[in-house]
């Protein structure tokens, strides 16, 4: 009924302790009254392990929940500096490409949806989020060469 020795023995145990604390002489069917207490036992130890299953799932969820919602400072502070750093980069590049850009990647609409609203052909769409990731990227490149100048000035690279 238990499926696990260690519960068997240790409800066993506590059954003779049951019994022996009772006035077991005086029960006229010992054998029915004894089975009666062992499956009592067992049945109050099924709802404690069961009721204990059931909290460590709670737990366990809530364990869950929370380390996903939680990011350490570490991954906080290299987010925000990562955003600060993409919005310098969209703050350099001239109107026409930012709004390109702004539409597709923060807007996330289509390349036919970003000519309709800017009322350009797609060619143009598709040309000016060229030149602008162009931009981007070669500035990325040039703060880069900086850092790693400065890292080696310093030789920690």
């Amino acid at each position: 009924m238990l499926r696990n020795a260690q519960d068997a023995e240790d409800l066993c145990h506590d059954v003779f302790i049951t019994v022996f604390r009772q006035d077991w002489r005086s029960v006229e069917h010992t054998r029915a009254w004894i089975m009666r207490i062992a499956m009592n036992q067992c049945l109050n130890l099924l709802k404690r392990k069961q009721a204990q299953l059931k909290k460590q799932s709670q737990v366990q969820l809530l364990h869950e929940q929370s380390t996903t919602l939680v990011k350490s400072v570490d991954t906080i502070v290299l987010e925000k500096a990562a955003g600060e750093e993409w919005e310098e980069l969209l703050g350099q590049l001239p109107e026409k490409l930012m709004a390109v850009v702004t539409l597709r990647y923060i807007g996330e609409l289509s390349l036919a949806e970003i000519a309709e609203s800017l009322k350009i052909p797609v060619g143009t769409v598709k040309s000016r989020l060229h030149k602008a990731l162009k931009i981007m990227r070669k500035k990325l490149e040039q703060n880069q060469n900086l850092w790693l100048k400065g890292e080696n000035q310093f030789g920690t690279h």
